[in-house]
């Protein structure tokens, strides 16, 4: 009787596991900011609105027999902090089936963090600046040296620091530094648009920024270890970091 029971059991459990892995994985299609607040007068980006919310559109059942199973989820900041970005952006990770989310979330005493977050919530984060009044640029998420791994890279204060910083994402929801190059930016205060970001060209992929003078464009390169810069040529009016995207000489 008890090998009987424990072999139901079994079946039991095998059932459960078989019936979990069958479930389609929720899958993110949209994300936008919403709910926008004047709780954080940095104004940046031109003016004094930021975002208390940002919300998720999701599949729930991806696959499913009649259809997609489509809801909504919002994920609110306490009081103290703010969405102070463009727009949300969605970015593929090694080990996740559906995209994550990508932001700038800024804490009003201890400045502005790069961010991950799903329907469930926050996934993995860089340490806030430090200082109020001090944001980064995301330039964008790729596998910058080809190892299977995902890189996000942003400028950090990039109207007075300069520096392009280079996280590695890890399996499980860990962001490790990997690599940094000052005298770079990709923003100028007040713009309400970030300039540049990742483009692969053929070779691999190169993020796209501007010198410090804001004169030159550049192509940074990452080998894994180092950041490599190639200046592309002067930077002739607004269309020359969409030029530099496209392929196209600036």
């Amino acid at each position: 009787m008890r090998a009987g029971r424990a072999l139901a059991a079994l079946a039991a459990l095998v059932t459960l596991a078989t019936a979990a892995a069958a479930t389609p994985p929720d899958i993110i299609l949209q994300a936008r900011y919403t709910e926008p607040t004047t709780r954080y007068d940095h104004g940046i980006l031109g003016d004094n609105i930021e975002w208390g919310a940002l919300e998720l559109t999701v599949d729930t059942c991806t696959g499913c027999e009649g259809g997609p199973h489509i809801r909504t989820f919002t994920i609110r900041l306490p009081e103290n902090r703010v969405f102070e970005d463009t727009a949300p952006r969605l970015i593929d990770l090694p080990d996740q089936a559906s995209p994550a989310v990508m932001v700038v979330e800024t804490d009003l005493e201890k400045g502005a963090r790069l961010a991950l977050y799903d329907e469930s919530g926050l996934m993995a984060a860089t340490p806030f600046i430090g200082r109020s009044r001090r944001w980064l640029a995301p330039l964008g998420a790729a596998d910058l040296d080809g190892d299977g791994q995902v890189e996000i890279a942003y400028v950090d204060r990039p109207h007075l620091a300069k520096i392009i910083r280079i996280w590695r994402y890890r399996e499980g929801g860990e962001l490790v530094p990997v690599a940094e190059l000052p005298g770079y930016t990709n923003h100028r205060i007040g713009e309400p648009e970030i300039s540049g970001g990742i483009r692969d060209c053929g070779q691999g992929p190169e993020l796209i920024v501007a010198d410090a003078d804001w004169r030159n464009l550049f192509a940074v390169t990452f080998s894994g270890t180092i950041p490599s810069p190639r200046r592309l040529g002067p930077i002739r009016g607004e269309g020359s970091f969409a030029r530099a995207m496209a392929c196209e000489r600036p």
